[in-house]
């Protein structure tokens, strides 16, 4: 890099922003400071929107943004931005939503052109320098708007302003009527759509590339354990099994990548995503429960170790990511030849796992090879050996675990150490997910550690929440995603350790999301509240894309609090929120997991279970590890009885008998007796979990 003189940016906390600090482009960061000097000078605003972890964003930088030729256009004729979209997905979700109205797809970098009152006229994602890839480049397209801006002027704000128009009628949600009924069929449609798209051989839902979308799974789970129709179970399995065996797992350190860029889930784009890999843990815990099968365990259990290696700050909060680069090359970090396998475990060894991880001469990727199971099942290796599985996997962890060491002392990528109110809380609710089916206490001393690091740092004086913490700086008022994840991991805190506290710290941030965020009119949760910087347009988002949405995630947070605190207001609120956007969800049911997870436990989340008197020495860990999806639970103590009835109203009259633990059963408005046998218990779950 020649000597600069930095941007802007040299002054933002951003790992992305900084990034471009020493572009010669004289970048902005999003604010009121860069619109105004649009308007001064009457120039187009030029948006770029990404993150550090994006290979493309990169490329995009290295071709462009770090050109001298493009720089003079950019420096000359627009007012320049750089966005963040993990610190402000507010702005992201906005520019995407025009993106995919105007190209019919969307991704990063996004880049949007808009008016000096920020309302766009262009949007597309990666642009080369000049025309390739069967793409038009910035050098070509630049010009033509610049011609546009300059001897068009009215024609182009007319197009903002009707793209603006056309947006705004959308992401809205609609007003109910008193003739508007729930419909529960969307369950067995969205079943449908899922085994309509769902690709047989390797799993997922359509072609190449292959994103996770664990939460689509989730819910089929779910499907399969109340219809016991075997083909959700398939599917999913199909899908947990075929990702795990390709090269989007990483089968020496562990954890996930983004997405495959094929069918076969083999090549990545191998950037680490912490969202991805908590909601990955989550599902596959889930299979784990209404399978039986360990592999499952395993594999999360090694997404826990990575996470909590390589992804976890010293105060308890979690990083956000891991780049796809490094050495300026994709993947090299994680790639291998049979040579350098041989020179770590020796000739022999080496020679047997490069069979067993297909790691060939030829290679899999840019001439080498990306470790992966693609060409054998542990059990067919097993038998070709003539041996077990288990010592088949035991030899192959020892060798594992010295190539990992070995790996250790390269180049590793970079890392996006920013922690993210939302992805934190995410992983929260995996650990916790883990210690209640697991039972490892670590896994609950990371999670409690992570939730005070929350409280700590990324809440301010008044309780509000705060989006972003890095080097010492919290920024960026919280976003739906990080009241609904965050509200999410408390409860899911609290049915593992029945600390109150976990709950009242739910119930407050759910008021204070509706304080903030709910709509009146139409009902439904804006994307960013009415505090916070108001953008061109305030939109609600229900489809869930890689990670599910904030009002995916509301619905089913306020049906299962409407349970806990019997507050028939929050309640009202479901039904609002389940018909707002009922005629969206039901054209296109499949990209809604979260509202369809969220309706089915409206309709069938009916069961309590309520543990009364000290349990203090009793086997919880035996009823919590159930697969129970649309049962909540809560402990009535023998202390503090009346504080925590007020909270939690349904352990109101919930008395332990004799003093020993006591257990109550409730369904439909009813209980059944109570009983302090905790087999008899157990016996009901299994009978309901198989």
């Amino acid at each position: 890099m020649t000597h600069r003189q930095p941007n802007l940016l040299l002054k933002e906390k951003s790992p992305y922003l900084l990034q471009h600090a020493y572009n010669p482009i004289q970048w902005y960061p999003w604010g009121e400071a860069a619109f105004q000097k649009a308007k001064q000078e009457n120039k187009p605003v030029f948006v770029s929107i990404g993150y550090s972890t994006c290979h493309w964003c990169h490329v995009m930088e290295k071709e462009s943004f770090e050109d001298e030729e493009v720089a003079a256009i950019l420096n000359e004729n627009f007012i320049s931005i750089k966005v963040d979209r993990e610190e402000r997905p507010d702005v992201d979700h906005l520019y995407m939503a025009v993106c995919q109205a105007l190209t019919g797809q969307g991704g990063w970098p996004l880049t949007v052109i808009l008016t000096p009152q920020q309302q766009p006229f262009f949007a597309g994602t990666y642009f080369p320098k000049q025309r390739k890839y069967n793409r038009n480049g910035l050098l070509e397209i630049l010009p033509q708007i610049i011609h546009k801006w300059n001897e068009e002027p009215q024609r182009v704000i007319n197009s903002a302003e009707q793209i603006t128009e056309q947006i705004s009628s959308r992401h809205l949600g609609q007003k109910q009527s008193k003739e508007d009924t729930i419909n529960s069929a969307i369950l067995h449609e969205a079943f449908k759509r899922y085994a309509e798209y769902f690709e047989p051989t390797y799993g997922g839902f359509g072609s190449a590339p292959k994103f996770p979308t664990s939460h689509n799974l989730s819910y089929l789970l779910r499907y399969y354990h109340k219809t016991k129709n075997e083909k959700a179970l398939h599917m999913v399995e199909t899908t947990l099994d075929a990702m795990y065996r390709g090269g989007m797992y990483d089968h020496i350190g562990f954890g996930f990548a983004r997405y495959a860029t094929d069918e076969k889930w083999l090549v990545p784009h191998f950037e680490k995503m912490l969202y991805d890999n908590a909601l990955l843990a989550i599902t596959y815990l889930e299979a784990y429960q209404i399978t039986g099968k360990q592999q499952y365990a395993t594999i999360a259990e090694q997404i826990f170790t990575y996470v909590l290696r390589d992804m976890t700050d010293e105060q308890g909060g979690f990083y956000c990511a891991e780049d796809a680069d490094s050495e300026g090359e994709e993947g090299k970090f994680y790639v291998w030849t049979p040579e350098e396998i041989k020179q770590v475990i020796g000739e022999q060894d080496g020679a047997w796992f490069c069979q067993l991880y297909d790691i060939t001469e030829e290679g899999n990727f840019e001439g080498k090879s990306i470790p992966n199971l693609l060409h054998h099942t542990w059990s067919e290796f097993a038998s070709a050996e003539g041996t077990t599985v288990e010592n088949i996997q035991q030899r192959a962890e020892q060798m594992r675990e010295a190539l990992f060491h070995a790996r250790e002392a390269r180049i590793h990528p970079h890392k996006d150490d920013k922690m993210l109110t939302s992805w934190n809380a995410l992983m929260i609710t995996a650990l916790a997910k883990g210690a209640q089916v697991l039972g490892h206490s670590q896994y609950i001393t990371a999670a409690e550690k992570a939730v005070k690091f929350i409280q700590q740092h990324l809440m301010d004086e008044e309780g509000r929440l705060l989006a972003r913490y890095r080097d010492g700086e919290a920024a960026f008022k919280g976003y739906v995603d990080d009241y609904a994840f965050l509200i999410w991991s408390l409860t899911t805190l609290y049915e593992v350790t029945f600390n109150p506290q976990y709950m009242e710290l739910a119930i407050q941030l759910q008021e204070k999301q509706n304080e903030l965020f709910w709509d009146e009119q139409q009902g439904g949760y804006y994307f960013y509240g009415n505090d916070s910087e108001q953008l061109l347009l305030r939109l609600k988002e229900i489809y869930d894309g890689a990670m599910p949405s904030g009002n995916g995630i509301s619905t089913y947070n306020l049906a299962r609090l409407a349970k806990w605190t019997m507050r028939e207001d929050w309640n009202d609120m479901v039904e609002q929120q389940l018909l707002s956007f009922q005629e969206a969800v039901s054209k296109y049911p499949m990209g809604y997991a979260l509202y369809v997870t969220g309706l089915d436990f409206y309709l069938h989340g009916n069961e309590q279970l309520v543990i009364a008197g000290d349990i203090k020495g009793t086997d919880m860990s035996k009823v919590q590890a159930a697969y129970k999806p649309n049962t909540i639970m809560a402990h009535a103590p023998n202390e503090e009885r009346e504080q925590w009835e007020k909270l939690i109203p349904i352990v109101a009259d919930k008395q332990s008998i004799h003093e020993m633990t006591t257990y109550y059963v409730c369904e439909d408005f009813s209980c059944q007796a109570p009983t302090t046998s905790l087999e008899y218990v157990l016996t009901k779950h299994h009978k309901e979990t198989t």
